[in-house]
């Protein structure tokens, strides 16, 4: 008995040990949930059985789906409490976990109108949709909007003296709690009111969101990790932001970002989409959200498929529109849902094999701004990044950009580091934000106003051509008071790009990033090498050699992820130190790859270097053993 009795015991002890998350995420994929977010527009269409049970059929046929959020309100419309119960009956019944969704805008086509907190009309309507969820959900959503963006009177005479930064955060965390919080709790005290927050973190403050203080007082969180096309969509994110966004919401509230979020908009081919969907698990959320129910039902095109298919893709187009057996039943592809089912079923399999992400910590204290979205930038020229809220000070290298200026405290922490031993890279936007404020104390650097177009940069006796001329800024420094480590170059005449002044047991390092951030990626891929080792020594044992826009992800297991954005084939090298093996694995086609030792030169140590081949588009899972 007692043996049964321990068994048991231990049993319920590893059943435990699994989030609900984990235990859920097993009865479909092995390392994450799917769930589908449906707007009140398609909600209201589900009143009638016919469409939603055949609507539901053609989805659940293509991808594998185990969460559904119902949205109560968009637009002013909301939707009848009897009605959401048949709806909400209806995909319990189908074994789906349910959820509810608000959308608090006025008029989504409106600029984005969304409810004005100042006005006792709205925040009474505000307040009556959050009571109505509450009654129907024990978890709600709040999309993207929960902010406000309006001017008008009554704002005005409100926010008085202050900016509109600090009205609207103040008046959103009131909001919060009066208007959201309090009386949902009230409805439903097992209620969990997650806000979902959107991509454009950097700007968050002016608009209300507050990342200091709303992952606090939420019960979670959830991550917009949509980027579309970086060209030719109006914000111009970069594809590495769906990654690091998670990151930095989970680091905001660690253990309670419930997952990304990504929307078919912008999209070219399906490769795009697809993209957007791994790489929000390579930052290893537990769960998907498919924006939305009416766009999982848009048909699939001949015009989906990119020109570089054929090639033994990540994303293989014809092996996506192949005949799919769900639910028991044989049904040929026909719409987005199987893009994202095929997608999701290709990277759940890389998941499996990767641990805890590990990246550069870069400090962007709350409510700051400045060089925005550069670290994505960074991401895309192959640094793994980590954004953090809190100054990094165990790490013995960390990338501060012009965000760090608002701690008041940051040149104290940057001459502390060094004092420890440990390396700080600032870059140009910070110096300017620092200088005459004590960055000059510890390394002599001066930010001028004049600019230098340089088509060469020059770095180990080498002089190399850019891809096209780049403009960047003029930083004088005192001569042999710090050293130029790659130098920008015109006619001869050159300046820092990358620059070093020892101070103490460390090094201030400074990055001189080009007017343009897009200019990164014009860079020589040999000066990129470069950048990429100097600032990966310290804390990470993998880096890359090659061309812009691969990203590296690294986990703490000794595997990494490496993606190619290029629509073109291309070879790089992951360079690691020495292994008794020299070889690693390809995880997902077996493929063992050999590495070639490089002797230790000057400074740089022994190091191995494994060449790996990128089709378009496509990413690999490399283990080194």
């Amino acid at each position: 008995m007692k043996s049964i009795a321990r068994i048991l015991a231990t049993f319920i002890l590893l059943v435990a040990a699994f989030t609900p998350q984990q235990m859920q995420a097993q009865s479909n994929y092995k390392n994450f949930k799917v769930a589908i977010y449906t707007r009140a527009y398609e909600v209201q269409k589900m009143t009638d059985r016919e469409w939603l049970e055949s609507t539901w059929k053609t989805i659940s046929n293509q991808v594998k789906v185990d969460k559904i959020y119902l949205e109560t309100h968009r637009d002013l419309l909301i939707i009848k409490k009897d009605e959401m119960k048949k709806i909400i009956k209806f995909f319990k019944d189908q074994g789906i976990e349910v959820a509810g969704g608000i959308t608090y805008t006025i008029d989504e086509s409106n600029d984005f109108e969304t409810f004005c907190y100042t006005d006792p009309k709205e925040r009474a309507l505000a307040q009556e949709i959050i009571e109505l969820s509450a009654s129907l959900f024990d978890e709600v959503i709040l999309d993207d909007f929960f902010f406000t963006d309006c001017k008008c009177d009554l704002c005005v005479e409100a926010k008085g003296d202050r900016t509109w930064t600090e009205y609207r955060l103040e008046l959103m965390n009131e909001a919060a709690e009066n208007v959201i919080l309090k009386p949902a709790k009230k409805v439903n005290p097992n209620v969990k009111v997650i806000i979902k927050y959107p991509n454009w973190y950097d700007h968050f403050q002016g608009l209300g969101f507050d990342l200091e203080n709303g992952p606090r007082v939420f019960d979670g969180v959830y991550t917009g990790t949509e980027t579309r096309d970086a060209v030719r969509s109006n914000q111009h994110l970069q594809p590495y932001l769906g990654y690091l966004v998670w990151r930095y919401y989970n680091n905001l509230a660690p253990g309670r970002n419930g997952g990304g979020w990504v929307d078919t908009g912008g999209m070219r081919t399906i490769d795009r989409y697809s993209e957007q969907l791994w790489i929000t698990m390579f930052a290893k959320a537990p769960e998907i959200t498919l924006f939305d129910y009416r766009q999982m039902l848009y048909p699939l095109r001949e015009s989906h498929r990119a020109a570089w298919q054929g090639q033994g893709t990540s994303f293989d187009f014809d092996k996506m529109m192949q005949p799919v057996k769900l639910h028991n039943e044989t049904v040929t592809p026909t719409t987005l849902a199987r893009a994202a089912g095929y997608s999701l079923e290709v990277v759940d399999e890389a998941i499996g094999f990767l641990g805890e992400p590990m990246g550069i910590k870069s400090y962007k204290p709350y409510h700051s701004t400045g060089e925005d979205f550069l670290q994505n930038y960074f991401g895309m020229i192959g640094i793994p990044m980590d954004l953090v809220p809190e100054f990094p000070a165990d790490e013995d290298f960390i990338i501060l950009t012009e965000q760090a200026k608002a701690d008041k405290d940051i040149v104290a922490k940057i001459q502390k580091q060094l004092q420890a031993g440990k390396d700080v890279m600032i870059t140009s936007g910070l110096l300017r934000a620092l200088q005459g404020k004590g960055i000059e104390k510890i390394v002599d650097l001066e930010y001028t106003d004049r600019k230098a177009l340089i088509n060469e940069v020059m770095f180990s006796g080498q002089i190399i051509p850019t891809k096209k001329p780049i403009l960047m800024q003029q930083v004088q420094y005192q001569t042999n008071d710090s050293w130029e480590v790659i130098s920008g170059m015109d006619a001869g005449l050159g300046w820092p790009l990358i620059h070093r002044g020892n101070f103490s047991k460390g090094n201030l390092y400074l990055f001189v990033v080009p007017d343009n951030f897009a200019d990164l990626y014009n860079l020589p891929d040999a000066a990129l090498n470069r950048i990429r080792d100097l600032v990966s020594a310290r804390t990470l044992p993998y880096t890359i050699e090659g061309p812009n826009n691969v990203s590296l992800y690294v986990y703490d297991n000794n595997t990494i992820v490496v993606e190619s954005f290029h629509d073109k084939e291309i070879t790089i090298n992951v360079v690691a130190a020495p292994s008794a093996k020299n070889s690693a694995k390809d995880m997902l086609s077996g493929e063992v790859i050999s590495g070639e030792k490089r002797a230790a030169v000057y400074r740089t140590p022994e190091k191995v270097a494994y060449a790996v081949n990128l089709k378009p588009h496509s990413y690999k899972v490399i283990r080194f053993e």
